[in-house]
């Protein structure tokens, strides 16, 4: 948000220097990320500042008010004129071709003259005829004939703003000979509005905080009206159908106004804030709003009083309704909308004027037409603003103040300072009363501290008068009681402004947050934690999480965080056509950012492929993991199950091109498998078993169930060529797994035995056994170590052949066994008659063949 400093300086006197009272502001969470000079001279030394600055500076003696006293035709240019132009020094001859002067052309002296910004000989000024603002100065010289030494200045040639169709025309009551800068010179601090401050989006804000930090006194806007026209009653009526979509609703009527334009000075606050000057009227609203944050829209009372009598009504009724499915308004941009059922319009009875905190409509706009304006001040709810805003992709003003919250109190205040600037800037006669709805006024909390809390809460010793000082400076209203045996407790009550104070302990933080923001960040000392340490306490779900995350980091995965919101058409990708839907419903956010992102997911393998499939295009090879919940239906109340997965992704080769040599072919079922297995015994877990299965996402023949004992805890396999369809993923097979976490760390023990190193030299030993092709190798591991027992210390299958020789149906699986007993040193013998033994059970019940 842009707010000039003299527009501050209104309403809090100010004496320190521009750059110190930015510094102070940013501590005190006002962060200026922007000084902008307009006409003052920029501070000279150290450009290493904290903030940024720009501006463009007035020569004063070069630069100063100026009266046109006449127009004059030039003799041998239409588009030109000569002006008769006094400098307080003495008159000039001044060449322009500014258009806005051509109506004075030829009239004689003016009865009034045109007070203007007027640029001397030597006067540094923008180039208004090149890109960017680069500086140039004026010299004599001749043009058409007629000799040019001085200018009447644009906004542009000011560095006031882009605009040079014409010359600037002040105030009538500029003083001529004045520099300018002394005039009409500000800064512009362009200050970063964070959620937390959303109170300060208006000058009265940013005075309070600057009266809070600075001690000053801080002075308010006048409210006082003449009160000169008959009563609202029975002229306009307010129907409000959802008090907690609309807590309150203000009316005011200002009549026989005359649209012109606002004074300059206006106008240039309003430019300097960011926004465009359009009228008396239109500037008033938005004045009254830049001033005390209160959005404020006017309706074209004839034309409501029109609509009602159309209606069989001879007034108009507003009222404030939640939209019919399907209904239609066109809006001030002139764009026909379609409104959803939770968008909330201000009504009358032949339909809907406005979306409520969001913009007008464009049939009951004011016009240039335009007489009597109905004024209208309200509170919307803040959720429901930003549903509309996203649903209509439509930002204004009002909405950005609506969206973060505005207390009530301020719609009479807003209503009553834009009829003050309306009746000031346009005339015309204000009704002798407001129609002020209020049926659900909020309860402004009241919270209780002591200067205990505060000393224990920010490490600062401040009394009882300090605390009070510092709250009454941000206008909270504080009283105090005793508390046995010694302690006093400050109750402070909420300003009517503020909704962002909660009760209770957040209560207490938030007020902790105002009394170190004003007492100042960088005078908080820093101190040693006094407090006793709570007890620690182990969470072994959550070590176990860690140590996983380790091992599949330590295998050389990556971990990966994706987005818990989705769509269910996104989540439909990962299963086969041939799928039934599902049936569980999804959790569904009210006022969701799109579409895309609406619901709670039910999958974190799809959230994964997305990720997959995002990088695929620009990596060769992907090895990534996740461990995050999934959301599912509850039995035991309204809020989800979050169900903790761990899902690993891999495509690609084993091991990227390598000058040395690599093994670059594709990542398969058993690379997988590999890992998975790494990673559970990693956690100390036995007996894990495939075992053949199917599942929607995966290839059929390709995919296997993850079993610990008798339980299954994942799923995993290749993906389903259909699927994969699916996904604009790389030739190459992308392996995928799906594992419960819960199943997996409720397994983990929490002790284990490590093995003593043994102290007995080990026989190694490889065996090829025949078999049957449907015979898991897994099975021949589990009876080897079953029949070998503790002497059996290692078995890993080190090569699969499948030939002519060893017939058809059949495969060769080679094991490498170790064989090693801690007492003793085993001999040639033993090795002997243990394989005999392994073999015969083999043989007996795998009907295997020892290869020879």
């Amino acid at each position: 948000m842009k707010v000039p400093l003299s527009w501050i300086k209104e309403y809090v006197d100010i004496d320190l220097p521009i750059e110190d009272l930015a510094r102070r502001m940013t501590l005190a969470g006002l962060e200026v990320e922007e000084i902008r000079y307009v006409g003052y001279p920029l501070p000279e030394g150290d450009l290493r500042r904290e903030t940024k600055i720009t501006g463009f500076a007035w020569g004063p003696d070069k630069i100063v008010v100026g009266a046109i006293l006449e127009v004059m035709p030039h003799p041998d240019a239409d588009k030109l004129v000569l002006c008769k132009l006094d400098d307080g020094d003495q008159v000039h001859t001044v060449l322009t071709g500014a258009p806005n002067l051509y109506e004075f052309k030829g009239t004689g002296p003016l009865d009034s003259p045109l007070k203007v910004a007027y640029a001397r000989e030597g006067a540094t000024i923008i180039n208004a005829y090149e890109p960017g603002d680069n500086p140039t100065t004026i010299k004599r010289k001749k043009i058409r004939g007629v000799e040019s030494y001085s200018m009447a200045c644009s906004e542009r040639e000011l560095g006031i703003s882009d605009e040079h169709e014409g010359i600037i025309l002040l105030d009538s009551d500029a003083p001529i000979g004045v520099p300018l800068a002394d005039y009409m010179g500000d800064v512009v601090f362009d200050i970063a509005i964070t959620p937390n401050i959303a109170r300060n989006a208006n000058v009265i804000g940013v005075a309070r905080e600057v009266a809070a930090i600075t001690g000053s006194a801080l002075r308010f806007p006048d409210l006082e009206i003449p009160r000169e026209g008959p009563s609202l009653e029975r002229r306009v009526k307010i129907e409000i159908t959802d008090p907690s979509l609309n807590p309150r609703f203000v009316f005011g009527l200002i009549e026989n106004v005359k649209i012109q334009p606002s004074p300059y000075k206006v106008q240039l606050r309003l430019k300097l804030t960011g926004m465009r000057p359009i009228d008396a009227l239109v500037d008033a609203t938005n004045y009254a709003m830049l001033e005390l944050g209160e959005p404020l829209h006017a309706f074209d009372y004839d034309v409501l009083l029109q609509r009602a009598k159309a209606a069989g009504a001879d007034h108009p009724t507003i009222i404030t309704r939640p939209a019919v499915p399907g209904e239609k308004l066109v809006t001030l941009d002139d764009i026909e909308r379609t409104l959803d059922d939770f968008t909330v319009l201000v009504c009358d009875q032949s339909g809907p004027l406005a979306l409520a905190g969001v913009m007008g409509g464009a049939e009951s706009e004011v016009s240039g037409d335009t007489t009597n304006i109905l004024l209208e001040g309200a509170a919307w709810n803040i959720i429901n603003t930003r549903r509309t805003v996203i649903s209509q992709n439509l930002t204004s003003e009002a909405a950005y103040r609506f969206s973060r919250g505005i207390h009530p109190e301020l719609a009479p205040k807003g209503v009553l300072r834009g009829l003050k600037l309306m009746h000031e800037w346009a005339g015309g006669t204000i009704a002798g009363d407001l129609i002020d709805e209020y049926p659900l006024p909020p309860e402004d909390p009241i919270v209780e501290i002591t200067p205990e809390d505060v000393r224990r809460w920010l490490g600062i010793e401040l009394s009882v008068e300090e605390i009070i000082e510092i709250l009454q400076l941000l206008e909270f209203k504080c009283e105090t009681a005793s508390h046995p045996p010694s302690a006093v407790i400050i109750r402070a009550t909420t300003p009517d402004h503020r909704l962002d104070i909660g009760t209770g302990v957040i209560g207490k933080a938030d007020l902790m947050e105002e009394i170190a923001r004003v007492y100042g960040y960088d005078r908080i000392p820093e101190t040693r934690m006094a407090d006793d340490l709570p007890p620690q306490k182990g969470n072994f779900d959550l070590e176990m999480e860690d140590a996983l995350r380790d091992l599949l980091v330590g295998l050389g995965l990556q971990e990966v965080i994706t987005h818990r919101l989705t769509s269910p058409e996104r989540e439909t990708r990962r299963l086969s056509p041939d799928t039934p839907p599902e049936d569980a419903l999804y959790f569904t956010l009210s006022n969701p950012i799109t579409p895309e992102r609406a619901v709670l997911r039910h999958s974190l393998l799809s959230s994964v492929l997305e990720i997959v499939e995002r990088n695929a295009r620009i990596r060769e090879r992907i090895a990534i993991f996740e461990i995050n919940p999934v959301f599912l239906a509850s039995e035991d109340g309204d809020f989800p199950d979050e169900a903790k997965h761990l899902v690993i992704a891999l495509t690609g080769p084993r091991a990227l091109a390598d000058w040395a040599g690599a093994d670059t072919a594709p990542m398969d079922f058993f690379d997988l498998k590999g890992m998975i297995d790494s990673t559970l015994r990693g956690l100390h877990l036995e007996d894990i078993r495939y075992q053949a299965a199917g599942h929607p996402s995966f290839h059929p023949g390709k995919c296997a169930r993850v079993l610990l004992g008798a339980n299954q805890i994942g799923v995993m396999g290749e993906l389903h060529p259909q699927v994969k369809e699916n996904y604009d993923l790389p030739e190459t097979p992308l392996l995928a797994a799906d594992f419960d976490m819960t199943a997996i760390i409720d397994a983990v023990p929490k002790l284990f035995d490590v093995p003593s190193i043994p102290s007995q030299p080990p026989i190694l030993e490889d065996i090829a056994l025949i078999v049957d092709e449907a015979i898991p190798a897994a099975e021949v591991e589990a009876l080897i170590r079953q029949t070998g027992g503790r002497t059996v210390t290692n078995v890993r299958l080190f090569d699969i052949y499948h030939g002519e020789q060893i017939g058809k149906g059949k495969k060769s699986l080679a094991y490498s066994l170790t064989y090693q007993n801690p007492e003793r040193t085993l001999t040639d013998k033993d090795a002997a008659k243990l394989r005999n033994k392994i073999v015969k059970r083999l043989e007996r019940e795998l009907a295997a063949q020892l290869r020879g």
